[in-house]
């Protein structure tokens, strides 16, 4: 037996009265311990599993940071710089302006793009592109894409009921109530896919021999301002009817509680949702409400979270474009109840008629 193996025996009592049986166990455990020794001792810091001795606890074997009893730093958490969405990307601003996101008790939550007016034509045109495939989809397949964007929804509910109680300030329960209500209304709208023609269509009579049927279309591209206080139901309550009828949209988030609407973004694009069917902006809704109220290629504009005095200024530069404003019904400018049950005034108001004459064959 050589000192090293003698010294390192010694050293663990329990060993040497076991150890002593036989040279060839002494040489063999003078072995193991030499092969321990040039085992790096790990740290807790460095995350790795307990050392290969199995004696995770003893000092020599933990560092000499574990004998001074200092703890591991806190962790930094990663602030999150919150990007457009359009095509089915996550672009940065082109103007590459941010801005803080604090919640309803002023802390920091995360940066948002501020986007620009070149922000908002690439939007429209990537929803442009998309409204051909969306609108040429069956009823049946748009109401398969909208019911998983509520099952993506369902699997995120915690997510979105953080989201939703930092944005708003209300209580836990509160923000799970918001969170149900608003999956429960993409469901309703994914219902409605495959009725609205029966329920806006008709067969007109006349008086001669042809057929005569009113038929709803969508409207093709909308540009919703999304509420400005109702950050998740309020937004999926006037985006689901447009997408429910075939529509293409270009939504502006709230601008003081952007982050639902950026964790729906996420989920849309992991949902089936044709690239470009959706975009979302972020910033303040009056900067790029002007510019879609005035674009050419935008169909129709959901003035629903602009001020209420730049509404009438916005249906005024909608009018030279011949563009469609939806109709906001709510008293002194007060956003609507978003609880309240739905019905159909948007779907409606997201489609128009056409009527078709065909005579009748002999």
């Amino acid at each position: 037996m050589t000192s090293d193996a003698a010294s390192s025996d010694a050293a663990t009592p329990g060993a040497a009265t076991s150890e002593t049986a036989t040279p060839e166990t002494a040489t063999s455990d003078a072995g193991a311990n030499a092969e321990a020794a040039a085992v790096p001792a790990r740290t807790p810091e460095s995350g790795a599993d307990p050392d290969l001795t199995g004696n995770s606890g003893d000092a020599e074997n933990t560092g000499p940071s574990s004998g001074t009893g200092s703890a591991a730093p806190a962790r930094l958490a990663v602030a999150k710089t919150c990007k457009l969405y359009i095509g089915g990307a996550f672009p940065r601003s082109e103007s590459g302006r941010v801005r803080p996101v604090h919640d309803a008790s002023g802390a920091f939550l995360g940066n948002v793009a501020e986007a620009s007016r070149k922000d908002a034509r690439d939007a429209v045109s990537a929803a442009r592109k998309a409204f051909p495939g969306w609108s040429g989809a069956t009823a049946y397949n748009r109401g398969q894409v909208l019911f998983r964007i509520a099952e993506v929804m369902e699997g995120r509910r915690d997510q979105f009921r953080a989201e939703v109680a930092a944005a708003e300030g209300v209580g836990p329960a509160a923000a799970a109530s918001l969170v149900d209500t608003a999956i429960d209304r993409v469901v309703w709208f994914a219902g409605w896919t495959d009725k609205i023609a029966t329920a806006l269509g008709s067969v007109n009579p006349v008086a001669g021999p042809y057929f005569s049927f009113s038929v709803p279309e969508p409207t093709g591209v909308v540009a919703v301002l999304a509420p400005q206080e109702s950050a998740l139901l309020g937004l999926v309550s006037v985006l689901a009817p447009a997408l429910a009828a075939g529509n293409t949209c270009v939504v502006v988030a709230a601008a003081e509680r952007p982050l639902p609407a950026v964790a729906l973004s996420e989920v849309l694009a992991t949902s089936d949702v044709p690239p470009g069917a959706v975009n979302l902006l972020t910033g303040h809704a009056a900067e790029p409400a002007r510019w879609l109220a005035t674009h050419a290629d935008v169909n129709a504009l959901d003035p629903t979270g602009a001020p209420p005095q730049l509404r009438a200024e916005l249906e005024a530069a909608a009018a030279g474009t011949i563009k469609r404003v939806l109709p906001v019904r709510s008293p002194h400018g007060a956003e609507p109840d978003w609880t309240a049950p739905p019905g159909i005034d948007r779907l409606r108001a997201c489609t128009e008629l056409k009527t078709v004459w065909h005579p009748i064959g002999t």
